[in-house]
């Protein structure tokens, strides 16, 4: 009885599965085969192209990423290919697989270098590295410990000065570099990349940027007050000679805020190390450093209070 019940089921169910099975599956009397449209290619790179653009409009980006792979695959020396592997990063940035975008547009402009498209690429290689740096700055830590810090922004960014070093967007492409380091709190090797604008690329907009960067960099470097103050001095300086050089320029009113702020920072070294030789008795070094503080530093609150500290020890003695 079981026998004839399982017999009964398979003649039952036999025709879906036959249908199933065979549902992607064509015979062709050219090829004497069974085949599957999935995976056919057209006759020509035109059409084969054509299919994965029809994809491509509707925005189904995977079924066209596979239609265009397939061109590259079959054609791979056809003038379209340069086409397919460019549309392939379209459809990958489309999808917000930035880092994967940016891998395959540069396959275009290095194995298929006379593509019209060089100039397009560059400037969606830059765009992409401005989309990963903004992310970097919208991570939070729990992002940064969840799926750590590395965007390659500064692969994507040298890439486009390598492909144009002289181009429009190779200054910008160095600032932001240096601006992702600053950005990481990789203070010394941001400060190189700024200098790299300013050197590079002298006349750009950027290098004006990049020096008022540079002394800002200074400043985060420099260190707490009772130790020695040299890239405190130097990031003074350097805020000083950007306000001279723009007085009217928007970040000359940040860099006169920090350079008081550093200003007050070396005149409490001063004054500390002031204290420091009046705690060992060696009270006419004290007296020095005191004194510096009031002729140096007279806008600052240390002023007064090394004023006083004259007044006591000169009464004192």
């Amino acid at each position: 009885m079981k026998r004839i019940l399982l017999t009964l089921l398979l003649l039952l169910y036999f025709p879906f599965f036959i249908g199933w099975s065979f549902a992607f599956w064509i015979w062709t009397p050219e090829t004497n085969k069974w085949i599957n449209p999935k995976y056919v290619v057209k006759q020509s790179p035109q059409e084969q192209l054509d299919y994965g653009l029809a994809f491509y409009s509707r925005g189904r980006y995977d079924e066209a990423i596979r239609e265009f792979r397939k061109l590259l695959k079959c054609y791979p020396k056809a003038r379209e290919a340069a086409e397919a592997q460019y549309y392939i990063g379209v459809c990958l940035q489309k999808q917000g697989k930035l880092y994967k975008a940016f891998k395959n547009y540069q396959l275009v402009i290095d194995k298929y270098p006379f593509s019209d498209r060089f100039k397009e690429i560059i400037k969606r290689e830059y765009e992409i590295g401005k989309a990963l740096l903004e992310g970097c700055r919208r991570k939070n830590k729990f992002m940064d410990a969840l799926i750590g810090t590395d965007y390659n922004v500064i692969d994507v960014f040298r890439t486009v000065i390598k492909n144009d070093p002289y181009g429009k967007l190779a200054a910008s492409a160095q600032y932001k570099i240096a601006l992702y380091l600053k950005q990481k709190g990789v203070y010394q090797e941001a400060r190189d990349e700024f200098e790299k604008v300013v050197n590079d690329y002298p006349e750009s907009k950027w290098a004006r940027a990049a020096k008022y960067q540079i002394a800002m960099t200074d400043a985060k470097m420099s260190t707490a007050p009772q130790y020695d103050q040299m890239i405190t001095k130097a990031a003074v300086e350097g805020l000083k000679e950007f306000v001279k050089e723009n007085p009217d320029a928007v970040l000359s009113k940040k860099a006169k805020k920090e350079i008081d702020r550093l200003r007050d920072k070396e005149a409490e070294n001063n004054f500390l190390v002031a204290k420091f030789y009046e705690k060992q008795k060696n009270f006419r070094a004290a007296k020095i450093y005191y004194q510096t503080v009031v002729d140096e530093y007279k806008d600052t609150k240390w002023a007064v209070k090394a004023l006083k500290k004259i007044h006591q020890l000169t009464v004192n003695q």
